[in-house]
């Protein structure tokens, strides 16, 4: 006779893009962009432990070109560092559109949580996210959005980016390509 008890059944780390739009706003190209983030118990150990995790997402427009590499419109960068703060016991979120080194927050705004659900909520959900201004795109070309979210594994100490070279926790990365719609470049 086995024994399982509830904790047995813990789920891995995964990640899924459910849902990704552009949208016109006033002038610019918007992104919203919607995550299914799960932290597997290998990860939520680390934060509880003290090591900050910190995630990347990544756009870019790029406009098709049949004579060479396509040309890149713009493209902008987020930056999220997940830290667990054992005196207070929240989670603190800083996000910043420039790197987040462990010696200078300033350039980042910083939020703390109750929970790790809390937290995880605003990675989850990137609205609003503006790419650039709709008179950058041309009506008539085919243009595209490429849009890359990560653990940015580089990020973790040294020890810790040699242990997660083999585990499937610490490879969390999803990527996606939207076509823009001419209706939606016009």
């Amino acid at each position: 006779m086995t024994l399982v008890l509830p904790g047995a059944w813990a789920q891995n780390a995964s990640i899924e893009l459910t849902e990704l739009k552009a949208v016109r706003d006033n002038g610019s190209l918007m992104l919203n962009a919607q995550l299914a983030l799960e932290l597997g118990p290998a990860l939520e150990d680390a934060l509880v432990k003290g090591v900050a995790l910190h995630f990347l997402a990544e756009a870019e427009v790029l406009r098709d070109r049949w004579y060479w590499t396509d040309a890149k419109l713009g493209s902008v960068t987020r930056y999220y560092r997940l830290a667990f703060q054992p005196l207070t016991r929240r989670w603190r979120l800083n996000v910043s559109n420039e790197p987040i080194s462990s010696a200078g927050l300033a350039g980042s705004i910083s939020q703390s949580f109750e929970t790790l659900g809390e937290a995880l909520g605003v990675i989850r959900r990137q609205s609003s996210w503006k790419l650039l201004d709709l008179q950058t795109l041309s009506p008539d070309a085919r243009q595209r959005v490429r849009y890359n979210f990560k653990l940015d594994v580089s990020q973790l100490p040294r020890p810790f980016q040699i242990a997660a070279g083999g585990q499937s926790d610490w490879n969390l990365q999803v990527s996606k390509t939207l076509r823009l719609s001419p209706e939606l470049v016009r």
